[in-house]
């Protein structure tokens, strides 16, 4: 076993993924210590350089820089090469020699036609660990598919469950789908590189968002599977499922978000002083109050609007032990001092874009402390750095390399001397 390092930085990574799910992996495993190589494709590398908040200067209007990709890519370094070009195919193989793990995400095929499938790159490093990130996964009638997060939802009957009843299914507001894909697939490789160095093997790693989203029906499957196809999860808007509680207004367009099971439905009662709620037939057991959720809601509205404000409404619920929330915008999030103080929300400084926030790293760790300082490169400002260092190349080929089109960088790095 691997001693004398902290955390992963004895490993390198090679990545080769865009937008969301791969690059929160490979990010992921930086944060953690590891060398991580984002190989990018000429000429436009990342799609996400080209999305998100650009410099706001017009002078830098073509620089490849945002804070989308910045969010998604920093503390990595960038490859970027011309993949259509044999010899650009050549260089990530004598790469992989020298790694630990590869995450690619191009559409199941794609990277066996080029001669980086895994069982050929497994000849070259037997003890090489990689990783397929894909919508549907590399095996079954849909694994040919391209796709994105929502494309997975739909497919794994997440889609079909979000939205009002008797609406169509909304779309979601964030790329859970992806995240989560991304981080099931760090765990993965974290698995594969004990199982590595207890046993000297390598191994491929398979993940799907497909299969991801549909890992997340937290009780469901079971049931449909018992009752033979006869339950059918609908809708349920902004109400909890069962019956548990879900989102109220408060005034305006303030919301609150309570869960009262039933060990909490006396306290909820207490709270807003509504001791009737408890004999009321319509109320009294859980599935009543599922049934009857509409007229329950306009009661729970009218009780919380008789508070001064929505903090204090929360807090009434709370001394009842009620689990409670206002709901936040995003904005109001942003500025909570919880999150703040906590990291959660994270300032960074680019030299382009300027300071702005991000997400912070989701979990915390007490012998791995979070970098003060991070970055994002611009494309391909680690070539010379990556092919002198892995595999020593001198100044003249890599010139070379330049003026055949295998490598590609940002003008704004200057001219290769």
């Amino acid at each position: 076993m691997r001693t004398g390092s902290p955390m992963l930085t004895s490993y390198r990574v090679l990545d080769i993924t865009q937008f969301v799910a791969g690059p929160t992996c490979c990010r992921t495993l930086a944060e953690f210590g590891a060398e991580v190589i984002k190989v990018e494709l000429a000429p436009e590398g990342d799609r996400t350089r080209g999305a998100g908040f650009k410099p706001l200067d017009p002078a830098l209007a073509d620089v490849t820089q945002s804070t989308y990709f910045f969010q998604q890519n920093h503390s990595k370094k960038s490859l970027a090469l011309n993949l259509s070009l044999p010899r650009s195919r050549e260089l990530l193989r004598a790469i992989v020699a020298k790694i630990d793990v590869l995450v690619e995400a191009f559409t199941p095929g794609v990277i066996a036609r080029a001669g980086l499938g895994y069982e050929d790159l497994r000849k070259i490093h037997p003890g090489l660990i990689m990783c397929s990130i894909s919508m549907a996964g590399q095996s079954g009638p849909l694994s040919g598919k391209p796709g994105y997060d929502y494309i997975g939802s739909a497919y794994a009957g997440v889609s079909d469950l979000v939205g009002e009843p008797g609406q169509p299914p909304a779309h979601q507001g964030t790329s859970i789908g992806d995240t989560l894909c991304g981080m099931t697939a760090t765990a993965a490789i974290l698995a594969a590189l004990i199982h590595r160095e207890h046993t000297g093997e390598g191994q491929y790693i398979d993940a799907a968002l497909i299969d991801t989203y549909f890992h997340t029906h937290q009780n469901s499957v079971p049931r449909v599977a018992l009752q033979n196809g006869q339950f059918v999860p609908k809708r349920s808007g902004r109400f909890h499922p069962e019956g548990g509680g879900g989102a109220y207004r408060y005034k305006d367009d303030q919301w609150i978000y309570l869960i009262a099971p039933d060990h909490s439905w006396p306290g909820l009662a207490r709270a807003l002083d509504a001791p009737q709620w408890l004999e009321n037939p319509r109320f009294k057991t859980r599935r009543e109050r599922r049934i009857n959720g509409e007229a329950l809601a306009a009661e729970i509205e009218e009780r919380l609007n008789r508070f001064p404000s929505r903090q204090a409404a929360v807090d009434a619920l709370e001394r009842e032990h009620i689990p409670v929330a206002p709901i936040l915008t995003l904005n109001e999030a942003m500025a909570h001092p919880h999150l703040r103080q906590r990291g959660t929300v994270r300032k960074v400084k680019d030299r382009y874009l300027g300071e702005f926030d991000i997400p912070g790293r989701p979990v915390k760790l007490s012998a791995w402390p979070l970098r003060e300082e991070i970055k994002a490169p611009l494309l391909g400002e680690d070539n010379e750095n990556v092919l002198k260092e892995l595999l020593e190349l001198p100044d003249d080929e890599i010139s070379s390399l330049y003026q055949q089109g295998v490598l590609v960088r940002d003008p704004k790095l200057g001219p290769r001397k």
